[in-house]
């Protein structure tokens, strides 16, 4: 997944700017190491921490991401590196099926009105991070500032790590718990956690809330995205997906 575990989408590799996929065999394969479970002891956490984060920094396909740290998250990507990004030179773009489109600094996205929600985080392998607060501009506010036109009917989302994608149809993308976010844990977002701008859908499976968010892209249906492609649902209600019974992250 494109982020902390199954997060998040994949196209067809490219040039030499992207990276390789990782395919969900490989995946469920390593799914075991996360019953190491959170290191408690600072000293071990920190420990692990520097191991972990040496590791990943020359693992190309992601899979120390799946060991969770003590704030219940590590960096994970299905590309084998993600360009960073920050205020100057982040952008989104709104396109598509839409009267005006639209590309977003991550200033103008801070000026709009932002809402606040703290629910529990949900990996289809089973790991659950409680009370997570995200933070940032609903995503339905951002459609209807484009005008979505009456042919559309899903929302596909590309990510700038080149790999990962990711789709909702229309009414889950307009759902008040979906946001474009900004902040997570009360913090800015940053590079390991998906940002400057992620995609947080909180009532679904982890996969769904891309990270490194860069386009957002009005279509007629739904495309399956990265993880779907591999086996996963598309619809991906926490509790109700996946062969899994998790209880709702609400």
């Amino acid at each position: 997944m494109n982020s902390e575990q199954p997060e998040g989408p994949g196209k067809p590799q490219p040039p030499s700017d992207r990276g390789t996929p990782v395919g969900r065999r490989v995946l469920l394969g390593t799914i075991g190491l996360g019953a190491l479970g959170v290191v408690t002891a600072p000293a071990l956490q920190r420990a692990l921490e520097g191991f972990l984060g040496a590791a990943a920094g020359k693992d190309p396909t992601g899979l120390t991401g799946l060991l969770p740290n003590g704030g219940g998250f590590r960096y994970y990507s299905v590309a084998s590196s993600v360009p960073h990004k920050n205020a100057t030179n982040y952008r989104l773009t709104v396109d598509g099926l839409v009267d005006r489109p639209k590309t977003y600094t991550l200033d103008d996205l801070r000026a709009l009105p932002q809402t606040r929600l703290v629910k529990d985080v949900q990996c289809v392998t089973g790991w659950r991070v409680p009370g997570t607060p995200f933070e940032g501009v609903r995503l339905s506010r951002l459609l209807d500032a484009a005008g979505v036109r009456s042919t559309a009917g899903a929302v596909r989302f590309t990510c700038f790590d080149g790999t990962y994608t990711e789709s909702l149809t229309l009414d889950q993308a307009r759902r008040a718990d979906v946001l474009v976010a900004l902040r997570m844990q009360d913090k800015n977002i940053g590079h390991d956690h998906g940002g400057p701008v992620r995609l947080y859908v909180a009532p679904m499976y982890f996969y769904k809330s891309a990270k490194w968010l860069s386009g957002i892209t009005v279509t007629e249906d739904v495309k399956p995205g990265y993880w779907e492609d591999r086996g996963y649902d598309v619809d991906a209600w926490v509790g109700h997906s996946n062969g899994r019974d998790d209880d709702p992250t609400n």
